[in-house]
């Protein structure tokens, strides 16, 4: 899966005003980022998955998928916290085109280890693509182990993790322990060099909306070896990412993207429009 090294951006969905999809920002947005990405990430938690239907789910990767001018790989979110739902949901979806899915650790139900192990067995199994697993405790309440990360990158179908636990040293186990090919992704854009550092292929990003250039050049110095080069990059980043998730996400990057010009700001309900005090914030440490 070397297709799949380096940025891939968690493509927000633009709406209009009235919570509509806003397709014409959608392919802008592609041409915005595709400049600069390796690969496109549809309907990850930046997408707004939790609050588009199916229908609608599939009519945005069928969009992206035909206005992908640089046939660049696409990674397609389907996950959840009942796993026979997700396991229908994937024989449902049409994944033609789909380099791989991406797929959250379940949440709100708390499983053991075994359990998130036995959910991610036969998601891999039933599974047209190769799996990426998603680790994120901040929104799963529960943690997907090195342990269990390394028994599952022994299955075929399981190709890498996307880390966002913000654990280095959980990461750094990983790194050393994993087979060849598994790919440990940084699921933290302020972690990405770190991650690169410690041995991982990329990031799955949400600055990358508004500043796919920049997570380029933190690539292409950290390959290199060119650390202090890296690190200013990385630096650049510091001060704007806070206020991206200081009233959920994507409400801070598509307020951002706004300012940017390539979509409007709004989001479906629960979450809301920037507050007047975010939105300076965000205008004061813009790029």
């Amino acid at each position: 899966m070397k297709n799949l090294i380096g940025t891939g951006v968690a493509l927000v969905t633009p709406m209009h005003e009235d919570g509509s999809i806003d397709y014409k920002a959608l392919k802008k947005l592609l041409s915005h980022t595709g400049k600069g990405v390796d690969y496109y990430v549809v309907m990850g938690t930046t997408g707004e998955s939790a609050t588009l239907s199916k229908k609608e789910k599939q009519a945005v990767l069928d969009f992206v998928l035909k206005n992908n001018k640089r046939n660049l790989p696409v990674v397609y979110g389907i996950g959840g916290n009942d796993t026979q739902s997700v396991l229908e949901e994937l024989i449902h979806t049409d994944l033609t085109g789909v380099a791989a899915i991406l797929s959250v650790s379940p949440y709100y139900n708390k499983p053991s280890q075994e359990g998130i192990y036995q959910h991610f067995k036969a998601v891999a199994r039933v599974s047209t693509v190769p799996v990426i697993l998603y680790n994120v405790p901040g929104r799963t309440a529960s943690n997907l182990t090195a342990d269990t990360t390394l028994r599952l990158a022994q299955l075929d179908n399981i190709i890498g993790i996307k880390e966002a636990s913000g654990n280095l040293e959980q990461c750094m186990k990983i790194a050393k322990e994993k087979p060849k090919d598994f790919m440990l992704i940084s699921g933290d854009d302020m972690l990405t060099l770190a991650i690169y550092a410690t041995g991982g292929v990329g990031v799955i990003s949400v600055l990358a909306n508004a500043y796919p250039g920049v997570f380029k050049k933190i690539k292409d110095f950290a390959f290199a070896g060119k650390l202090a080069a890296a690190q200013k990059e990385q630096f650049n980043l510091l001060d704007i990412n806070g206020p991206m998730y200081e009233e959920g996400n994507p409400v801070g990057i598509k307020y951002l993207l706004s300012l940017l010009g390539v979509c409007e700001p709004h989001v479906r309900l629960p979450l809301v429009n920037p507050s007047d005090n975010l939105k300076k914030k965000i205008e004061k440490y813009k790029l």
